[in-house]
């Protein structure tokens, strides 16, 4: 039998989920806003385990963040990130995961697309000797896309599926 946890216990486990929700709001804000110093701040400083699906995969949060900067820093890509019902489970008093759907949408003003993904995350979380939590390992897997064309005669559909098309070149 497993000995009940203390009030003390039960509430830090609280403040704790609340401050893990926080660092993925101020995560998927710093993407939306373009803030590359932002979104690393969300990351370990140490090694990590990132795994972007066609995006790439990363043992290092700076190499997320050029490819961030590279691809998804320009005034004509229009993003929105929203996380939505995340479940996060205490392993430890310093380690966490949660598990977070995901809706984004880009347009691109240059192409005239517009790109909508349903997704997950599923992120492991430390708190570090400062007492503040971080990401130390995300994985982002795509579940579904729609792809379309705006064009001046109108939408044309250009892939719709649960894979997402490849990268095109930065």
């Amino acid at each position: 039998m497993t000995t009940p946890l203390s009030v003390a216990d039960r509430l830090q486990f609280v403040e704790d989920r609340e401050a893990i929700r926080e660092l993925k709001s101020r995560y998927l804000a710093a993407c939306d806003a373009k803030d590359p110093k932002g979104m690393r701040a969300c990351f370990v400083d140490g090694p990590v385990h990132i795994d972007f699906g066609v995006i790439g995969t990363f043992d290092r949060a700076d190499a997320l963040v050029e490819i961030f900067t590279a691809i998804g820093c320009h005034p004509h890509m229009v993003e929105m990130h929203h996380g939505v019902n995340p479940q996060i489970e205490h392993l430890s008093h310093d380690r966490a995961k949660g598990h977070w759907g995901l809706h984004y949408q880009l347009i691109n003003t240059k192409d005239h697309t517009l790109t909508q993904l349903g997704a997950y995350y599923d992120d492991e979380y430390v708190r570090g000797q400062t007492g503040t939590w971080k990401i130390e390992k995300t994985r982002c897997v795509v579940t579904s896309t729609l792809v379309l064309q705006l064009g001046e005669d109108g939408i044309k559909r250009l892939f719709a599926g649960s894979a997402p098309p490849p990268m095109p070149p930065a």
